[in-house]
């Protein structure tokens, strides 16, 4: 039966689709812990910019223990395939700050914390899914389920402290803007994840050998769950709610 199980259970088995996986999350956690870093020296708010900086070395931790796993089974990290790397797609549709302005030694302003803020509060959304999908999946592999609980709860902060903050600039005076700009990053994030989605199924049918039919299932069921995404879904990624934690982030 064709199930995200079987499949994810299939990669987990091939040494080559397990290591372009783990290196994938690897990079884009790293990424993260980067850019979190360089975001926290920017933001002219002490309170806020130590939030930012734990956020920072929480996402650096994780991509050191998907290297981990990754050395674990005697394998290196590999190149992300530019279609397949999902933090550079979403900066190249315009979503959150770029690169070149994070390179810049000048304090963001507020129009630039709010698009942090949603950026972060969208895709941890996205990841908060994504490894309890993996845990669904892996919860019983003794080497990679300890790693991915511990992210599991770090997402759950990420997702806390982000909600927290657009709620306070919310109750400032931005509320508007703030939901202007989650419908926007929601429409977007949602077609970057079709992308990449897609260009991961090719990738891992060229390292598997999979079947024309098989791939082409697999493509239908990232576009058709895209649809459903465009049309109901993303509504949860726009929509602000009381955090699960209250000051996640905090001291």
């Amino acid at each position: 039966m064709l199930s995200t199980r079987s499949v994810f259970q299939e990669i987990r088995r091939d040494p080559r689709a397990f290591q372009l996986l783990m290196s994938i999350a690897a990079k884009g956690e790293t990424q993260g812990g980067w850019e979190n870093e360089r975001i926290a020296a920017l933001t002219p708010d002490p309170a806020l910019a130590r939030k930012i900086l734990r956020h920072g070395a929480d996402e650096t931790k994780h991509g050191l223990m998907f290297s981990k796993l990754l050395r674990k089974a005697g394998l290196d990290e590999v190149p992300v395939p530019a279609d397949a790397d999902y933090c550079m797609m979403l900066e190249s549709r315009g979503i959150g700050l770029p690169h070149g302005r994070l390179g810049r030694d000048e304090p963001l302003g507020l129009e630039e914390i709010l698009q942090y803020l949603v950026h972060s509060k969208v895709t941890e959304e996205r990841a908060s899914d994504e490894v309890n999908r993996l845990l669904r999946v892996f919860g019983g592999d003794t080497e990679l389920a300890p790693s991915l609980r511990v992210i599991a709860e770090d997402e759950v902060n990420h997702l806390s402290y982000a909600h927290e903050e657009l709620l306070k600039l919310s109750g400032r005076g931005h509320g508007e803007r703030i939901a202007q700009m989650l419908k926007a990053y929601a429409r977007a994030e949602i077609r970057v994840y079709r992308d990449v989605g897609l260009a991961f199924v090719r990738h891992m049918a060229a390292l598997l050998g999979w079947s024309r039919p098989k791939q082409w299932l697999l493509e239908l069921g990232v576009s058709a769950a895209y649809v459903l995404e465009r049309t109901f879904a993303w509504r949860r990624l726009a929509a602000l709610r009381p955090p699960l934690r209250n000051d996640a982030m905090g001291s």
